[in-house]
């Protein structure tokens, strides 16, 4: 059979299952503890322990109550209970669906006896007459949850048997995926991922304290441990407010793409992106040239057209209306170009005249370059004149914009920017949010930053992959040190 997409989140899911099924322990090794709302717990909770059903009127009160609060704020949330419940199923669906979120019913599918051993073995057993009850409802409940409206209705073995969190709808006895590590792709000259993506890591935060060299030495070499294609450094004057604070570190990028290229790795470097109003053309594609000749080759350029008026008026440089920027931008592709041909004859060309294109060292390789922006122009720009297009990774936008620039070239490569929250585990995945929030809610910032493991930005990552996108950028908030390449090196095999 082939493998399923993994589950929705954030989402409502509801566990269905007779005492004994292993709901509780399918959702504890899936899902936080903060996110399972279980009746057994509010019960003990509120009573004298999970099985005091003399509590259950109070605790499914609290219960309602919890699971109204958390879906309100967009919170997956697990429903641990019976949910033979028709009533309170329909309820919570549509509470669900107000929220905007996915619905999903997880039914977990014990044999008899097996529910029955584990009843046996627990401190205050269900009695027998009960749960023999419980299993003839479930097995009435389970065919009607089809057609109650639910986006998925997952079957999972509750024997005991490894099923991961992230399954989908799938026949009883299917495993879910695991989430576990997906193999290394085959060893080849150019560095790509098992699906075919080219990961970079953008740098774009510097927390170096004292040292910033041996910072930098370190996370490069850690990258290029990790497997990544290469790191690009964004090229900006003044650290921007969507990063860090207007005072922390931002390095001049070719300078210290200079000190990356020393360390003999074999990650491709470059600049996401240059704005073309920082420095003359031809400055710029010296320092290209120059970094090719160190890298032996492994070498890009990003470059668009400025957007922070802030940075030029600090450090004194003009900042044009956009249309004379992203004229600049042309003129820069085709002066770029032009001085990295072969010869040092006269151009004369389109938009730009040159007496003679002396540029040594020449670069030893072709340098691509690849054009930022999603505005009309700048999409146009990148398709007509760049090599590749970078565009941010967030849907639906990513597929307005790939029509836009496959309806000027059906073959132009495309890069994105990825912003990804990723933890180890969903739980230090959640512990990332709330220290990187700020004052956006937290549903809302898991959502904008695809919060999740490297299993589940992998599963992400292949929907880019079938898109036709190329190459990767990604970028992390949390970035500290190069131990953090640990949580990014499974995207890269």
């Amino acid at each position: 059979m082939a493998p399923s997409p993994a589950l929705p989140d954030p989402a409502l899911v509801v566990l269905v299952g007779p005492s004994g099924a292993g709901k509780s322990t399918w959702a504890a090794a899936r899902f936080r503890a903060e996110e399972i709302v279980s009746s057994d717990a509010l019960r003990a909770l509120v009573g004298s322990g999970p099985a005091d059903l003399d509590a259950s009127i109070d605790a499914f009160d609290l219960l309602e109550r919890i699971v109204t609060a958390r879906l309100s704020r967009r919170l997956t949330t697990v429903v641990d209970t019976l949910g033979t419940d028709a009533d309170r199923r329909r309820r919570w669906l549509g509470l669900a669906r107000d929220a905007g979120l996915a619905c999903v019913v997880v039914v977990v599918d014990t044999p008899v006896a097996e529910a029955r051993r584990r009843n046996g073995l627990r401190d205050r057993s269900v009695p027998a007459a009960v749960l023999a009850q419980q299993h003839r409802r479930h097995a009435q409940v389970v065919p009607a949850l089809a057609d109650e409206g639910w986006d998925l209705v997952v079957t999972v073995p509750g024997s005991g048997g490894d099923v991961g969190s992230g399954g989908s709808s799938t026949s009883s006895g299917d495993s879910l995926s695991t989430g576990a590590d997906p193999p290394s792709s085959p060893a080849s000259g150019e560095r790509r991922s098992s699906q075919g993506l080219r990961i970079v890591l953008q740098l774009s935060r510097f927390p170096w304290g004292e040292d910033p060299r041996t910072w930098l030495r370190d996370v490069a070499l850690a990258a290029d441990d990790a497997g990544l294609a290469g790191i690009a450094v964004m090229d900006h004057l003044i650290q921007i407010p969507q990063v860090d604070r207007a005072w922390s570190p931002i390095p001049e990028p070719w300078v210290t793409l200079g000190l990356m290229a020393g360390l003999g790795t074999g990650l491709d470097l470059g600049t996401l992106v240059t704005p073309v109003t920082l420095r003359p053309a031809g400055v710029t594609a010296k320092a290209a040239a120059t970094l090719s000749a160190l890298t032996g080759g492994r070498t890009f350029l990003g470059l668009g057209a400025g957007w922070w008026e802030r940075e030029h008026a600090a450090y004194g440089v003009p900042f044009p209306p956009a249309r004379d920027r992203l004229d600049a931008l042309e003129a820069t592709i085709e002066t770029v170009r032009a001085l990295w041909g072969a010869g040092t004859r006269p151009y004369d060309g389109e938009r730009v005249s040159l007496p003679e294109t002396t540029c040594y060292p020449r670069p030893v390789a072709p340098i691509p370059v690849v054009v930022g922006g999603t505005g009309t122009r700048s999409l146009r720009v990148a398709a007509t004149l760049g090599d590749a297009a970078n565009v941010p990774s967030t849907l639906p936008a990513l597929d307005d914009h790939l029509a836009v620039l496959r309806g000027h070239r059906r073959d132009v490569a495309v890069t994105v920017l990825d912003l990804p929250t990723i933890g180890t585990d969903r739980d230090d995945t959640w512990a990332r949010v709330e220290r990187l929030r700020g004052r956006s809610a937290a549903a809302a910032y898991a959502g904008r930053t695809h919060a999740g493991t490297p299993a589940q930005h992998r599963d992400r990552y292949a929907g880019l992959a079938e898109r036709g996108v190329d190459t990767v950028f990604v970028a992390l908030a949390d970035l500290e040190g190069p131990d953090d390449l640990a949580r990014v090196a499974p995207l890269a095999r």
